[in-house]
């Protein structure tokens, strides 16, 4: 009697018995076409997901690498103090910060005349600007990150401009007045939808994403720290706001206005990011994953 071949083309060896079904390979040449590469050839399970990263690991990554030129460990392993210093650009940073506004207020008070009420307004506007630009031109021939000095620059610009178009010296801070606002606003409205900001920029920073929400202290402590810091924006206004409309009687009150915006910048800014960072520090860690609240 004669043997039937194997239906499946395979052949029969010592080893084994044709009778059982032939595994398909996905990574086998196609006859039909032999310079198709095959699916999922040269790929291990353990590359896909490498391939697959979610909108938030990209997003939390970009996050963690800007906090990490700006001088923040996501980790919180390094000096508060190191932190603040790095994070405000250093002597650089300060000056930067500082001194436009500074020489804008001192050009602004040593040209006052009490008798007439005016001020040089275009001098003073105009040695604040031309500092703002040299910090950034400094910058570029340093081939040192720009971008601060630069924000720095149209910001004065812009509100250089606004105060020269008016040909009121208070108006040079309109513009501080709407980004406090809308700071202030938008670490209240945070808090009030439950979603602090602090908890959402320390979950990227640490790498848990979304999952502090689940964490009933984290929560509370996001929310707290958003609130401290909306405080602060909302400071600002109501103590620099009426210094402004005052300004409309007495000129006098820009310069008060300018000293106001002085005192209420860097040295309120370094404490508050002292004690995010100290307190963040203590309840997120990175990779953590937060306990169901």
């Amino acid at each position: 009697m004669t043997e039937q071949p194997p239906l499946s083309g395979g052949s029969t060896g010592p080893q084994g018995s044709s009778d059982e079904p032939v595994a398909h390979d996905a990574s086998a040449v196609d006859p039909a076409n032999p310079h198709e590469t095959p699916a999922g050839a040269g790929v291990t399970p353990d590359e896909l997901p490498a391939t697959a990263a979610s909108a938030s690991e990209v997003f939390g990554e970009a996050l963690a690498q800007a906090a990490r030129r700006a001088g923040i460990d996501p980790k919180g392993e390094q000096d508060a103090g190191r932190m603040v210093w790095a994070s405000i650009g250093g002597v650089r940073g300060i000056l930067e910060a500082v001194v436009p506004s500074l020489v804008f207020v001192v050009a602004y008070t040593l040209s006052y005349s009490p008798s007439t009420g005016e001020a040089n307004l275009p001098l003073s506007l105009a040695l604040s600007v031309g500092l703002a630009a040299i910090f950034t031109l400094a910058r570029l021939i340093a081939r040192s990150a720009p971008s601060s000095a630069i924000a720095g620059l149209v910001g004065t610009l812009v509100a250089a401009a606004l105060a020269l178009f008016t040909g009121r010296g208070e108006d040079n801070f309109v513009l501080g007045f709407f980004t406090n606002g809308a700071y202030g606003s938008a670490f209240l409205i945070s808090v009030m939808v439950g979603w602090p900001l602090i908890g959402l920029i320390a979950g990227f920073l640490t790498n848990v994403g979304t999952t502090w929400r689940q964490d009933r202290r984290q929560r509370r402590i996001s929310a707290w720290l958003s609130l401290m810091w909306a405080g602060l924006f909302f400071l600002r206004l109501a103590v620099q706001l009426p210094l402004y409309f005052a300004s409309n009687a007495d000129a006098s009150n820009v310069i008060a206005l300018g000293y106001a915006k002085l005192a209420m910048g860097i040295p309120l800014f370094a404490p508050a990011l002292v004690v995010t960072y100290l307190v963040a520090r203590s309840v997120f860690r990175v990779g953590e994953r937060g306990a169901s609240a």
